[in-house]
């Protein structure tokens, strides 16, 4: 049975606040909302825009229009406001030369998702690149876990991703997560969560990854 590693983007892979910051604010101030400080705004890094949307005030009834503002500019600029973390790349190679098939799963919507890491050279790391879809039919992480299981062998699987949402994404799955601290969720709530394990660095997730403490135990399908 093969083993597999499933990767958050947002966070993860690549640094988007800039972009996704810049885009939220240009949002909240389109419906003359409140723009808290970019602290305050590192939570739309990572979760459904439409779930963090409604948290700063923008109507339900009104949440089309508010995703069709976002992406007027991060589809266009936005996207590329982003840069890959420093040891990424090198983490997914020493990965694959090890042996492990490497995948994507991610709330971003998945057309988006694949455009930005063929931009930075890092989509053919992954066998699959799964994402969300673009009217929110699948954004939530367990979904997304399920719409990748669905289309590989079946495996041990690991998450990576750095919220608390990844992790319980995971889970419904019976997949442990590692945590990541250089994202944007915080590390207390990942540890609630229950993650299986923090990583300080891509070289410490690759060292956690390669050892066998993960893998003891057949984990997801």
């Amino acid at each position: 049975m093969e083993r597999a590693v499933f990767f958050d983007l947002d966070g993860t892979l690549t640094d988007s606040g800039e972009g996704i910051l810049n885009c939220a604010e240009l949002t909240l101030r389109h419906f003359s909302l409140p723009v808290p400080d970019r602290a305050a705004l590192r939570v739309f890094v990572g979760p459904p825009l439409r779930d963090t949307f409604l948290r700063f005030g923008v109507p339900a009834e009104r949440m089309e229009e508010a995703i069709a503002v976002y992406r007027s500019r991060y589809n266009t600029v936005g996207k590329f406001e982003n840069f890959p973390y420093p040891g990424i790349e090198e983490a997914l190679g020493r990965l694959k030369a090890a042996g492990f098939t490497l995948y994507v799963a991610t709330s971003k919507p998945e057309a988006l998702s694949i455009e930005i890491l063929t931009h930075f050279g890092l989509a053919p790391y992954f066998g699959l690149i799964c994402g969300g879809t673009p009217d929110g039919s699948r954004d939530e992480k367990a979904q997304v876990i399920a719409y990748l299981r669905g289309q590989i062998p079946a495996s041990q699987a690991v998450m990576v991703g750095d919220t608390a949402f990844d992790v319980l994404g995971a889970a419904a799955h019976g997949i442990p997560t590692v945590g990541v601290s250089w994202g944007y969720g915080a590390v207390q709530a990942m540890k609630d969560a229950g993650a299986a394990a923090i990583a300080a660095t891509p070289e410490e997730l690759t060292d956690l990854l390669l050892s066998e403490k993960l893998w003891k135990e057949p984990c997801g399908r």
